[in-house]
């Protein structure tokens, strides 16, 4: 709850800092009369919208759970993150309309000194602004402040690339250059809006994060127990910054529901340890079969029918499929050759 209500915290003083670079940058405009620098205010307007919704919506986040939120309210951030897009589209696609009229009736600017300046010192801003909003949101695995942040960025780099330009114009004195610029710049930030829809639907269609899921297989893998003979059918769906997380494990079949349970907290309490992350787990114990005993790694097991084999390398490829897992799997992957493999081969 503490990072939650850090997050709320930061968001709120980058909103303010928004709010303010928003008034510079359209100060600036009404120096130059440059559709380059108002195609640069008018995402600013997009920044306060989609931070104000942005701050609603990592307030309703951090709420817990509840009978009609059982998973919690974490999937608003998903909503928050492409509305935030969608308002970066149009606002590209609002820079490109206004940058070709400009084209057609031969628009004027002038006083591109004291604007250059003025838009210089914002984009510096929001770089800042960015770069706080990104590492805070990686560190807090919030979707919505890395949406933001890479949001921030990407204007800030725009709003170089506007700097750059008015500089080219001082130096050429071609002025049609500045709508040609302005719908570079809005191709930009166009595909960066798409760019945070698409990831944003994805979220909220529970799109496996491959980046995610193979991190935690990664961390399982490395800390594997003898007894975890297998995980199959491998889930992960992020509700904001929580991970659910349901799988299938083999279990010797002996096991007593006490000891099974006992395991299934242990490799739980190992992933939400070392992830770093807040994680639920919904675990499926499956009792161990005879066709387990090859990649069973339970050496001294009393009832083993079969002897080891290979031992059955947990990755992305092999838990995600929802099949247990047999002996031969792993023969083209390296794996550790027991000594009862050729015998069990004939």
């Amino acid at each position: 709850m503490a990072g939650r209500v850090g997050n709320i915290r930061v968001q709120a003083w980058v909103l303010v800092a928004g709010a303010v670079i928003m008034a510079v940058k359209f100060i600036a405009w009404r120096v130059t009369h440059s559709n380059a620098v108002l195609s640069d205010a008018l995402e600013s307007i997009v920044n306060v919208v989609a931070g104000s919704f942005a701050l609603y919506s990592l307030v309703l986040a951090a709420k817990p759970r509840d009978r009609d939120h059982p998973y919690g309210h974490g999937k608003v951030e998903f909503i928050s993150a492409s509305l935030e897009g969608s308002l970066v589209a149009l606002a590209g696609l609002i820079i490109i309309y206004e940058s070709v009229s400009a084209l057609i009736t031969g628009a004027r600017i002038h006083e591109l000194g004291h604007g250059t300046l003025l838009v210089a010192s914002t984009g510096v801003a929001n770089g800042l602004l960015g770069l706080l909003l990104r590492r805070q949101g990686r560190r807090s695995h919030s979707m919505t402040m890395e949406a933001g942040g890479t949001h921030l960025l990407s204007d800030a780099w725009s709003t170089a690339a506007v700097v750059l330009g008015l500089i080219v114009i001082q130096l050429t004195g071609l002025e049609w250059l500045d709508s040609v610029f302005a719908i570079g710049f809005a191709m930009f930030i166009l595909w960066q809006g798409v760019k945070v829809v698409r990831r944003s639907i994805g979220g909220i269609m529970d799109e496996t994060d491959m980046a995610v899921a193979g991190e935690l297989v990664k961390i399982v893998e490395g800390h594997r127990k003898p007894a975890w003979i297998d995980m199959h059918n491998f889930r992960v769906i992020k509700f904001g910054s929580t991970l659910h997380i349901d799988c299938h494990v083999t279990l010797p079949w002996y096991y007593t529901v006490e000891a099974a349970h006992s395991e299934i907290t242990r490799l739980a309490k190992l992933v939400e340890r070392n992830s770093g992350r807040e994680v639920e787990f919904f675990i499926h114990m499956d009792p161990c079969m005879p066709l387990s005993c090859p990649v069973c790694q339970i050496m001294d097991c009393p009832v083993r029918q079969a002897p080891f084999v290979e031992r059955i390398p947990w990755t992305l490829a092999t838990v995600l499929a929802d099949k247990r897992h047999t002996a031969g799997e792993a023969g083209r992957a390296g794996s550790t050759q027991g000594p009862g493999a050729e015998a069990l081969r004939e």
